[in-house]
């Protein structure tokens, strides 16, 4: 054993606490040139590549770009409004709120189910939507300090995530079966042009039935200007990949080398051809080129976006198309027209394309620009120059190659005007110019007869229905109409489809009622899996229920709680008349266990609310309308009464006569009823309970739970007297008895009356949850085949998912509903959906919920030892570089397969119930020849010292942390007690791998035999 010479308390790691906090005895003191040249040694902010660096660098560069850790934080941040002005500033109308709040809940399926459902291009959208001007443009949130949720970082990231999942889509189950459509499903039905707005369009088709949906497509790969137009930094092609995909699953064909113009192919030839409807979306196909660049090649160093974005997406897309093209060589100085987000992929491609220096002129002034910020921050970051008030005057060659470039400069007048003054102008050397002014339609123009154009060169529609005015069978959208974004061209193919729907039956004679139009949901295979559960006789649709508490208040709010998707509802505890209440106010408050914590999102609440203040008449009747019209919903009367057997009988009878379907007996509520002989009073009494149980148990035949209060010694002897007493089963737990805070004047909140006065209250929520997992697996180890209902903490599916496994049957909520709205239930029901249905695929089986495994990454040796930050991160940057040489841009990193067919039925709820109780037990029980130590995965960590810090003071000494690279190490003193990992910032950073030695415990002095 360990021996120590001297004082037992002397400090002696004084090497491993050199960098350990202290508390400071005197002012810092440091001069000023000093710390300027010290800060360099730290700096993270500015160390992004930039120029001649990102030559060959196709690496995603969207600051928006989430982990998952990045992707929860910010998730918890969104208010998830009502109305919300997010969803009014998307095209498509993404219930933005509804799948933030599922990825909070990590339930990544529901949040994609959600994206999906308005947006068959959710993660298209993701990825290139310019939010700053759309949805987050009105987030309530930009009226704070911390600023705008953002939202396409997490629509990017739940979308990838489902990606990931490889699940196929399906059409809506609850629709009418194809072979039961009528024939005008079968109608033929042509899109031209595969990019965004028409595989939106050919999708929401095939969801609606149509089977004979064909898309022809000019080029040999797919997606149009998503593919060709865009760097593959920003979106890449497995990502267009993945969502014709999942178009394909619901039987939409696409043909090749369709281009207009030839062989004979127009849209007058598909009509001809039977196609009864066709829509056009084909983008607007030729550049818009300035008279001063006429007969200029690309030879001689002049490109149009139209022809350099191509060249370098074909070359840098991996698997977009098998050309084996090779990436524009614009070695030397770069000058790019025009301020449009075209402008800006050209500018920031070209330093890809290995240019020494970027300059973005345009027409008009900064603030004037039609670039979205996010465009333009990347290439400010990547030092792009610009130069703005400028017009091309004339290109100057030198032997037949471009060298330099004439402007003229430009003024804005004070009408907003803008004017050029000839009398000004300059030149600016350059060895290539991009010219992306915009694009037209051009020659292709004759072949979409008999669509015509308006003044403005785009089709002459009308936009409400994105109808030709000219042809009624005829269609069109996207950059084609004028709608150049991703987001509104994914819309106007969603318009286009209801009224193609429309028109197509109208010709077979079948009327679409009016009224606001039906496009299906997206609908996967796990949207059919069965999660109800029976106990007790009763059959749950569901789970979820509302506890008996706030959110089933009246009846009215139960009957919209059900029409949102509850499987339950516990009412309101009520009692005879002669022992009704009064409540007081305030009564419900926020909790303080998350530490200063605002808005939705609380971890608990404190509330003094009494029992119902309604009478048992009301609620009995309520009871009968609720059974009448939701008869396959679960209704329970919750009551309660004092230590008197004729009272439990009459109510007992009387909830059995209004058509409950159970009874939930309060004998638990914490406050203000135990003073009245009720609540509290009788569930802290075994004896009490057991009577009470008897005497419901004479008066019902209805099954009837036992709801048990956690304050009491141990749950589960009060469990056993209602189980001896003949209760169906028990409810646990009520709230915690507690006081929430004060305040700095002494005074509680809530404070009551002029004298400020307050008393103990009910703690409810998260805070709660570990009380509840531990009262629902001690009773189930206690009484192995009792029905458990818990309540307690059961905020998502996956803390739902917690009370299956130690033994409830169902589960009861509130302050999920408190922080949000009745809908929630909905991201209860496809998490758990999901959770069942990942267990019967093998390959999703590793994954933790629904977190994906960490990526097996070759990491390379050269950059070990190198954190990311000051010099250091800039050896990495370089080091990267030069490896980015020499790397082949085509090669396929995750080839798109087939979506894997279940390996294993899908499990039933029944048996997730108890699947966690044998690994609970005594502590006696636990091995201790089975140790683990921390790991430190380097490149993970942002050497932040969490680890190292809580070590030193709250653990073992067992961390080193470098004084220059801040990199931790761990030693051989690790104990693997887990507090660094509890501590870490970063997910899966620090794991805990087997001890490879022997543990012997530090016993600080020699065991004295």
């Amino acid at each position: 054993m360990t021996g120590h010479t001297g004082d037992v308390s002397q400090v002696h790691d004084i090497e491993i606490l050199a960098l350990n906090p202290t508390v400071n005895k005197h002012a810092t003191f440091k001069p000023t040139i000093v710390s300027k040249k010290d800060k360099e040694n730290w700096a993270r902010l500015d160390h992004c590549k930039k120029g001649c660096e990102l030559k060959n660098d196709f690496e995603d560069v969207k600051p928006t770009t989430l982990t998952e850790r990045g992707a929860l934080f910010e998730s918890a941040r969104c208010l998830k409004c009502a109305d919300a002005p997010c969803q009014k500033g998307c095209p498509t109308q993404l219930d933005i709120k509804s799948f933030i709040s599922s990825i909070s809940t990590k339930n990544y399926y529901g949040a994609a189910k959600t994206i999906f459902s308005d947006n068959p291009l959710g993660l298209t959208c993701g990825m290139v939507c310019p939010v700053s001007s759309l949805c987050q443009y009105g987030c309530n949130l930009a009226a704070t300090e911390e600023g705008p949720i953002n939202i396409g970082g997490l629509q990017q990231f739940a979308t990838e995530v489902f990606k990931k999942m490889n699940i196929p889509q399906i059409r809506d189950p609850s629709l009418t079966p194809l072979n039961q459509l009528p024939e005008s499903y079968k109608a033929k039905i042509a899109l031209i042009g595969c990019g965004p707005t028409s595989i939106s369009c050919a999708t929401f088709l095939g969801r609606l039935g149509y089977t004979d949906v064909t898309i022809f497509e000019k080029e040999q790969y797919l997606g149009g200007l998503s593919s060709s137009e865009i760097p593959n930094y920003r979106l890449n092609y497995e990502v267009v990949e993945f969502e014709i995909k999942l178009m394909k699953d619901l039987g939409v064909k696409v043909e090749y080398g369709k281009r207009l113009g030839e062989n004979g192919f127009t849209v007058e030839s598909l009509q001809k051809q039977g196609y009864e409807a066709i829509y056009l979306g084909i983008g607007m196909p030729e550049p818009k080129i300035d008279p001063v660049f006429n007969e200029l090649t690309s030879e001689q160093g002049f490109f149009s976006s139209k022809e350099f974005l191509p060249k370098v997406s074909k070359a840098s897309k991996a698997g977009m198309c098998g050309c084996k093209s090779q990436l524009p060589q614009l070695n030397g100085r770069v000058i790019v027209l025009g301020a449009g987000d075209t402008a800006f992929d050209c500018a920031t491609s070209a330093f890809r394309c290995g240019a020494s220096r970027v300059t973005v002129c345009f027409r008009r002034g900064f603030s004037d620009m039609r670039a979205v910020p996010e465009e333009v921050d990347i290439a400010k970051d990547e030092r792009c120059e610009f130069l703005p008030y400028v017009l091309p005057k004339q290109v100057i060659k030198r032997d037949g190659k471009v060298v330099a470039m004439e402007f003229y400069k430009t003024e804005k007048g004070d009408d907003g005007n803008y004017s050029v003054d000839e009398d000004q102008f300059f030149r600016v050397k350059c060895d290539y110019i991009i010219s992306a002014f915009g694009s037209q339609i051009g020659s292709v123009a004759e072949s979409c007869s008999p669509l015509q154009f308006n003044k403005w060169g785009t089709a002459d529609i009308d936009p409400m229905t994105m109808t030709s005015k000219h042809a009624e069978w005829l269609f069109c959208g996207g950059d084609l109409v004028g709608n150049g974004t991703t987001v509104e061209a994914v819309n106007d193919g969603k318009t286009a489809s209801w009224n193609i729907h429309k028109y197509l039956q109208s010709l077979h004679g079948i009327p679409i009622p009016d009224g606001p139009p039906q496009l299906p949901n997206f609908f996967t295979p796990i949207d059919l899996v069965d999660i109800s559960v029976e106990m007790c006789g009763m059959k749950f649709p569901n789970p979820f229920g509302l506890a008996s508490a706030t959110p089933a208040t009246s009846a009215a709010m139960i009957r919209r709680s059900f029409e949102q998707g509850w499987g339950f509802a516990v009412t309101k505890t009520f009692s005879l008349d002669k022992d009704l209440v009064t409540n007081v106010s305030p009564r419900i408050v926020r909790g303080t266990t998350s530490g200063h914590h605002f808005g939705p999102g609380q971890g608990a609440f404190l509330n003094i609310e009494l029992i119902s203040e309604k009478t048992c008449h009301y609620w009995c009747k309520a009871i009968g309308e609720l059974k009448r019209d939701f008869p396959d919903r679960i209704v329970i009367a919750s009551i309660m009464c004092g230590f008197n057997k004729e009272d439990w009988t009459q109510l007992a009878k009387m909830a059995e006569a209004s058509g409950a379907d159970g009874i939930e007996l309060n004998l638990s509520c914490p406050h203000g009823m135990g003073e009245k002989g009720m609540g509290l009073a009788c569930g802290q009494d075994t004896e009490l309970v057991f009577h009470i149980c008897q005497w419901v148990r004479a008066a019902t035949k209805l099954p009837f739970f036992a709801k048990l209060t956690p304050n009491v010694t141990e749950i589960k002897e009060i469990a056993k007297a209602a189980h001896d007493g003949g209760a169906d089963g028990v409810t646990a737990i009520n709230t915690v008895s507690g006081l929430m805070g004060l305040k700095g004047d002494s005074n509680a909140w809530p404070a009551i009356g002029d004298e400020k006065r307050t008393t103990y209250g009910g703690v409810s929520g998260n805070a709660t949850r570990p009380i509840a997992l531990r009262a629902v697996s001690s009773i189930r180890k206690s009484l192995p085949d009792y029905p458990i209902m818990a309540t307690g903490g059961a905020d998502s599916a996956d803390a739902t998912i917690q009370f299956l496994h130690c033994g409830a049957s169902v589960v009861q909520i509130c302050s999920s509903v408190q922080n949000q709205d009745f809908t929630v239930v909905q991201d209860y029901i496809t998490g758990l959906k999901t959770y069942l249905y990942m267990q019967s695929r093998e390959d999703l089986l590793k994954w933790d919920g629904q977190s994906p495994p960490n990526e097996i990454i070759n990491k390379n040796p050269k950059l070990k030892g190198l954190p990311k930050f000051g010099k250091y991160l800039l050896e990495r940057n370089r080091i990267d570089t030069e490896e980015k040489q020499t790397i082949d841009l085509q090669k396929v990193k995750n080839p798109l397969v087939p979506s894997p067919n279940p390996t294993h039925p899908i499990p039933s709820l029944k048996d997730q119930i108890n699947r966690a109780i044998p690994r609970i037990g005594r502590h006696d029980d636990l091995k201790r020849d089975q140790q683990v130590v921390a790991l430190i995965d380097e490149d993970k960590c942002i050497n932040c010292g969490k680890c190292y810090m809580t070590c030193n003071d709250s653990g073992y000494q067992a961390i080193k942390f470098d004084g220059k690279t801040h990199i931790p190490l761990v030693t051989d003193l690790c104990t693997g007690c887990d507090l660094c990992l509890s501590v870490c910032p970063v997910p899966d950073c620090i794991t805990m791998v087997p001890r490879e030695t022997i543990y012997v415990p530090d016993r600080g002095l020699t065991v004295q035999n």
